[in-house]
């Protein structure tokens, strides 16, 4: 009866108060409700973690010099070739690129010079 009595009292005296509040469920995932500023981490995390690689991807290969600056060329002579109001003819490796521009019909014929496949883009009233 001591031991139980003396049991009670050190119980009693040397715990505290415990004080307890409501658990609040708070999500972290965006996509569930939390806050869209954990999104980048989150992503950022699993991409870390992932290590399956996708067999059909091909790795992306910088162009060369010569590549950037032919295309470069192509895509301002094409420019200058839409804008003269004229028309004319482009060659490329790949295209063969006819424009005409004609009372306020602008026609341009595509033609891929390996598969003989054609497109043709016609804009009406190019003119106010």
């Amino acid at each position: 009866m001591f031991i139980k009595l003396f049991i009670l009292i050190f119980v009693l005296l040397f715990t505290g108060r415990v004080f307890s509040g409501q658990l609040i469920y708070q999500p972290v995932n965006p996509s569930f409700g939390g806050s869209p500023i954990n999104s980048s981490y989150l992503l950022d995390t699993a991409n870390a973690q992932n290590k399956h690689k996708d067999p059909d991807a091909r790795e992306y290969e910088e162009p060369s010099k010569l590549e950037r600056f032919t295309t470069s060329l192509e895509q301002r002579l094409l420019n200058d070739l839409l804008n003269n109001g004229e028309g004319g003819t482009l060659q490329t490796d790949d295209f063969f690129i006819e424009v005409d521009d004609s009372d306020g019909v602008l026609e341009v014929d595509i033609r891929d010079r390996l598969t003989g496949e054609t497109s043709e883009i016609i804009v009406d009233s190019l003119t106010e």
